[in-house]
């Protein structure tokens, strides 16, 4: 899930270019009080959608079913919400970029370099539990922590789901290549020190425990969606702002 929304993010800088070309045609049509900066920049932001949507709903139909995620038609529905506004945040934060740099490669530099302390401090690599308190400030900076947590949460939300039941607790330490009777008898220990019945079938791991298990507890599925889509809007004003110091234009 990391990779696939930093992906999209990184995918976005495409967008660096875009105004860096228009920048001087700009500043002389707003000088000229050709248009308005505000007209610019919502006229900016409503013609990029068309594209991030067709390209969401290809990436979205891909995936989905191919890797054979869960949640069925509900699912899909949120999935292409949280990449439609993951595109939309990226593409909004990389046009605002493009108004403060000057030149195209210095501008990819910035992007990724920004991009890549987003993926780092998104709570993949480093979980919220496990980032220094002097940089969890940049995980709730973190462009890729909202998607990033909602895509989980879609998949994993379901508590009635079990992922790993009695012998699969082995699979991913030394005991793995164990024979599965002496797993059991591991198990029927475990389960007289424990206090409780562990046989191969009994569920340890839901989706709840994943999601305990990566710090994603703060903020709900459409809570991620509604502050990745609120990233963009953000990052639009500010790339008006940008505007109002780089041109002078009267007008607003």
């Amino acid at each position: 899930f990391a990779f696939a929304m930093s992906t999209m993010f990184y995918t976005c800088a495409e967008a660096i270019p875009t105004f860096l070309q228009e920048r001087y045609i700009f500043m002389r049509e707003t000088a000229y009080n050709a248009y308005r900066r505000s007209s610019y920049v919502l006229s900016h932001a409503i013609i990029s959608l068309p594209s991030l949507l067709v390209l969401s709903l290809t990436f979205a139909a891909i995936t989905f079913w191919a890797v054979g995620l869960a949640g069925g038609l509900q699912g899909f529905l949120y999935y292409f919400a949280f990449i439609v506004a993951s595109f939309w945040a990226g593409h909004s934060f990389v046009t605002f970029l493009s108004g403060i740099v000057t030149h195209v490669m210095l501008g990819f530099t910035v992007v990724v370099a920004i991009l890549a302390y987003f993926v780092l401090f998104s709570g993949f690599f480093i979980t919220r539990d496990r980032i220094p308190s002097y940089w969890i400030w940049f995980h709730y900076l973190s462009l890729v922590k909202y998607p990033f947590e909602g895509v989980l949460q879609n998949e994993f939300s379901d508590p009635t789901k079990c992922f790993v039941r009695g012998l699969q607790m082995f699979d991913t330490t030394p005991l793995q290549a164990v024979p599965d009777s002496v797993k059991l008898k591991l198990l029927q220990s475990m389960s007289q020190a424990l206090g409780m019945n562990l046989t191969s079938t009994t569920c340890v791991t839901t989706g709840t425990d994943i999601l305990q298990q990566q710090g994603i507890t703060d903020l709900s599925k459409l809570s991620c969606l509604w502050v990745t889509i609120a990233w963009g809007f953000l990052f639009r004003f500010l790339f008006y702002v940008t505007l109002m110091f780089s041109s002078k234009n009267k007008r607003k």
